[in-house]
């Protein structure tokens, strides 16, 4: 029997990494063998061998440089793989999460769907056109108090810059959420 694939997105602050570990405690109670996975650079609130999310929930995870890690720590009786922040890892994260299903397992991923430039992130696309479940959250616009579905990266309380690199793992120090009208991207072309 094939695995399935369920892919958690939304904003910074939507609660995906929360709805992940409510997925995978729920998996547990009815019996099943977790496994959860998350991406060696997230060091946020000093866990390196936990997921945490903005309010401090946790549960152990395995930290990996790259998705074929996973293939190489998964157990064999393992049936349920959760891999948060699944938007650091490169390509390869579809093959591994095919391979996954095609082992059985039920993969469940949470990332974000945009970078804050509002470009898509990763390799975002081609796991939610793969997956069989999709959950998009949303969170609230810290400017006005709307729906926020867009990320916003602050640089000394400031917009951060069209040319700034993709990648800066951070939470409130270094991001809000923001409805699209409020979303500011100077340097935009």
């Amino acid at each position: 029997m094939l695995g399935t694939l369920l892919v958690i997105t939304g904003c910074m602050f939507s609660g995906k990494s929360e709805e992940l570990l409510r997925l995978l405690r729920r998996e547990r109670i009815a019996r099943r063998k977790v496994q959860l996975f998350k991406p060696k650079m997230d060091n946020r609130y000093n866990a390196s061998k936990k997921v945490v999310t903005h309010n401090l929930s946790a549960l152990k995870a395995t930290p990996i440089k790259s998705p074929n890690e996973i293939l190489r720590y998964i157990d064999q009786d393992t049936d349920v793989v959760g891999i948060d922040e699944v938007q650091f890892f490169g390509s390869e994260i579809v093959d591994v999460c095919d391979r996954l299903i095609q082992m059985g397992i039920k993969v469940i991923c949470a990332g974000l769907k945009q970078d804050f430039k509002g470009k898509l992130f990763g390799s975002m696309d081609k796991l939610l056109i793969m997956a069989d479940y999709i959950t998009s959250l949303t969170a609230i616009c810290n400017v006005c108090g709307a729906e926020a579905t867009m990320t916003q990266r602050l640089i000394n309380g400031e917009p951060a810059p069209y040319d700034a690199p993709q990648v800066l793992v951070g939470g409130v120090e270094a991001y809000q959420a923001h409805c699209k009208k409020h979303h500011v991207v100077p340097k935009k072309p």
